[in-house]
């Protein structure tokens, strides 16, 4: 029986009596019409509240919709605007979006928080790394999601410890439609250069062309702004976005195929250790020493000795070399991060019988990025052999052109990934009656992870040759690559799960159980030199038998495999006090399985002898209130997650010939709990006021036992996440302009587990104010809108992943800004 478009003339008489109809947030189609069917409308039909839904759901879980996202700066980053939902800690590297940042979700770091976009996982197939700056056009989305410490059971994640962020992407107009945006604006610190804003973006709605469901958008956007804590630095972003949207009979069948491309060319934003950014709370510098703090990072702009670039001969009888650590290359705002991302996603829904419904979302995506800097390449052998060892770069020929092979030469040695990534999720979902329901699935997510360190050449102005060394790489004197890594890994996951729910009077009750089978496949193509992971790689067709034979604990080349499988039950329920009023409670296992790091780290030891790295895992709680009618959405919920095999990073200064290093620890047991919170309420049409907070509290159980004896952190709180954060926003329109004032103050967080330093707390204010201009003719409007962010231009700390016992680096967070831009079309 098909419920999902079924509507009632009145559902406070109607909803507490069967499963209906509402409007769903989850990742995959399947998914999406499996809650859909399940969730009890208790409100008005219009369930939101300025843009602010609560789902009623057995998960703790909240919705942004397009209300709200339209509001926030155009172009900002998905990730800063859900900064708004109670739980969640963003930090910006810039006002803008497109630098990146990090996060926390209930003091979970990014890495263990599953982003999906339709379904599609987002975070990387190796480390679970999330770049925020390569996130989709806001324009183009519906909603954004969070579920607080659970994940769908058929979720395509090797990690979601702390949850999922679920990103869905807007359904074509069934009318033809122009919609356009043009951005303008810059820093207001003082200190800040040559930062100014552009963006512009435009999307073409084709409406329905035959007249039987068959539509399709496509938009366009372009970006480009200085980095503010970087006077050389610029951000080049371009992207496009499609969806064709095909409607199969009026069940609510359909396909649609969605493709979306990314272009980024970055500098980095630059960053400190924060024991440096911490002086600043001390009174040694000013505001605006933010950047000039950077200027001094290098000399700008500056020109290299043509003697030190290839190709740019010299004086044969000296010795010429290129530094590494203070030439022109080596400023960090000459580091770049480009990437090229794009993906193809194809959703369907087919009803095969008034009770069975199929559906089917396969997916591909394509990664090609790096990071890197300059470094200085040495002409002649390492013991007879190029390649790359002990950090350095033989290449055993004349570069420069002087005749001799005595230099050292100025290059870039970025770290390059080049990802493959194939996706299914299958569900069958079979509707016995109109209270009962259940859906099985399958789910597979194939990644193939290319990780290469090819060496370019750098130009005369410290810039790289190319900014993919991996398309111009430099050559030895046997015609092979140099490089610094080279390593291919299989991240494959093949999962099978299912899921009950059931409505019993005003007690709905949702049964769930994941089955996921991990393969990671490991080749590692150096000889592994020591169990921080760092490696020595002779470039290919050498006679390696003296190099073997002067290191024998080095490990060579070598391939392994690891399966990590485990039963995944996810258990929860809803109950009705009335129209309005409900409670709701979950339990959910979750898992992270060790990215390919700590994994590779361990190629080290012996195969029969290794400690075999064992995936993070969590018992997570929750319980809570809710109450949604036409104009309030409020929701209360306590949690608790038991986290076990949570691995910390550390700095270890003897690790690599004394450059140090950074190696994982295995904290054992954390206990996380705390309170989450928020009401939306629209007092009159003309108003709204949203407030939400949390509590975070952690407690690491053991103290962690290192080479050195053992560091004292039982009892202590994780590092990097607030210890508390809240906010709010206000909303009024008065006549044709809408004005919004949103406030968000986040808590002070520890620098490392031993707890010895904390980042202070800072609060966030930021105004935006539309104003429309015109009713279009086809129902749209045009307007103008007005964003500043970070009002007072409060220095804080950006994101920061926490450390063991040290003190990590991060960015300062981002100063004031304001922008304009011209809307048309929404």
């Amino acid at each position: 029986m098909k419920f999902r478009y079924l509507l009632a003339t009145s559902f406070a008489t109607v909803a507490t009596a069967a499963i209906m109809p509402a409007t769903a947030f989850a990742q995959s189609t399947g998914s999406t019409d499996f809650e859909e069917g399940t969730i009890i409308v208790t409100g008005a039909l219009n369930r939101d509240v300025g843009g602010v839904e609560i789902p009623e759901t057995p998960k703790a879980k909240q919705v942004l919709g397009e209300e709200i996202i339209r509001r926030q700066r155009p172009g900002q980053t998905v990730n800063d605007i859900v900064n708004l939902v109670p739980g969640v800690s963003f930090q910006n590297n810039d006002p803008w979006g497109s630098s990146g940042g990090g996060f926390t979700v209930r003091g979970f770091s990014s890495d263990r928080v599953s982003q999906t976009l339709d379904g599609l996982p987002l975070n990387d197939s190796g480390n679970y790394a999330l770049y925020t700056n390569q996130q989709v056009d806001p324009e183009v989305l519906s909603s954004v999601s969070v579920n607080l410490g659970s994940t769908d059971v058929d979720s395509p994640t090797a990690s979601a410890a702390g949850g999922t962020i679920n990103i869905r992407t807007r359904e074509p107009s069934d009318f033809a439609a122009i919609t356009a945006t043009g951005t303008y604006g810059d820093i207001l610190a003082d200190g800040a250069e040559d930062t100014a804003y552009y963006r512009v973006f435009g999307m073409v709605d084709t409406g329905d062309i035959t007249g039987h469901g068959l539509k399709a958008f496509g938009a366009v956007s372009y970006t480009t702004y200085g980095v503010p804590y970087n006077p050389y630095g610029q951000i080049r972003k371009t992207q496009y976005n499609a969806r064709v949207w095909q409607d199969i009979g009026t069940n609510g069948d359909f396909v649609s195929i969605t493709g979306h491309f990314n272009k980024n060319r970055n500098n980095f934003a630059g960053s400190e250790s924060l024991s440096d950014l911490l002086a600043f709370y001390d009174g040694d510098l000013n505001k605006e020493d933010r950047f000039t703090l950077y200027q001094g990072s290098g000399e700008y702009p500056c020109t290299i000795d043509s003697s030190t670039i290839v190709g740019g001969g010299g004086d044969p009888d000296v010795s010429e070399r290129y530094d590494d650590y203070n030439g022109c290359g080596a400023a960090f705002y000459r580091r770049y991060n480009p990437s090229d991302t794009g993906n193809i996603r194809l959703a369907s829904l087919f009803s095969i019988t008034d009770n069975l419904t199929f559906t089917f979302d396969p997916s591909y995506q394509y990664v090609k990025a790096n990071g890197g800097g300059p470094d200085d390449l040495r002409e002649g052998f390492f013991d007879g052999l190029t390649g790359a060892f002990n950090g350095g770069y033989y290449f055993g020929r004349d570069l420069n052109g002087d005749g001799d092979m005595q230099d050292r030469i100025a290059g870039n040695d970025p770290s390059q990934t080049t990802t493959d990534r194939y996706g299914i999720v299958a569900n069958l979902i079979y509707d016995f009656n109109a209270d009962h329901r259940a859906r099985i699935a399958y789910t597979l997510d194939h990644a193939r992870h290319r990780q290469t360190g090819q060496i370019a050449a750098m130009l005369a102005n410290g810039e790289p040759v190319d900014v993919f060394a991996i398309d111009a790489p430099l050559l030895d004197v046997y015609g092979n690559e140099v490089n610094k890594r080279d390593r291919l890994s299989y991240a494959i996951l093949n999962q099978v799960s299912a899921e009950y729910a059931g409505h019993f009077g005003n007690l709905t009750t949702v049964l769930g159980l994941r089955a996921p089978f991990f393969t990671r496949e490991l080749n590692q193509y150096c000889y592994t030199t020591s169990d921080n992971g760092y490696v020595d790689c002779p470039a290919p067709g050498q006679d390696l038998t003296q190099y073997e034979a002067d290191n024998p604990d080095y490990v060579p080349p070598v391939s392994r495999t690891y399966d990590y499988n485990k039963l995944l039950p996810n258990i929860g329920f809803t109950y009705e006090f009335g129209s309005a009023m409900s409670a709701f409670g979950n339990y959910a296992k979750g898992l992270s399985v060790p990215g390919t790091d700590p994994l590779y780290d361990s190629l080290y030891i012996a195969e029969d002898q290794r400690a075999r790295p064992v995936p993070e895992t969590t018992d997570s709680f929750d319980a809570g209130l809710r109450y949604t009618n036409g104009r309030i959405q409020a929701q209360l919920t306590g949690w608790y997650t038991q986290y076990d095999n949570r691995l910390a990073s550390a700095f270890d200064p003897t690790a690599r010939n004394g450059e140090g290093a950074v190696v994982f620890r295995n904290l054992g047991r954390v206990d996380k709990y705390g309170v989450d919170g928020s009401i939306a309420y629209r007092p009159t049409n003309n108003t709204l006021l949203y407030v939400f907070g949390s509590l975070n509290e952690s407690e690491i159980q053991d103290d962690v036992e290192t080479e050195d004896g053992f560091l004292a952190t039982a009892g202590n709180r994780e590092s990097g996440t607030p210890e508390y954060s809240f906010g709010g926003r206000g909303q009024v329109a008065f006549g044709p302009a809408e004005l919004g004032v949103q406030v968000k103050q986040t808590g002070p967080r520890f620098i490392n587990d031993l707890n010895t330093d904390k980042a202070p707390s800072y609060t966030l204010v930021d105004l935006d104010l539309r104003i429309g201009l015109a009713e279009l003719a086809n129902g749209t409007n045009a307007a103008v809108q007005f964003n500043v962010t970070n009002i007072f231009d409060e220095y804080y700390i950006g994101y920061f992943g926490g450390s063991l016992d040290g003190f990590p680096f991060a960015q300062i967070g981002a100063p004031r800004a304001a922008s304009v831009s011209l809307i048309l079309g929404y």
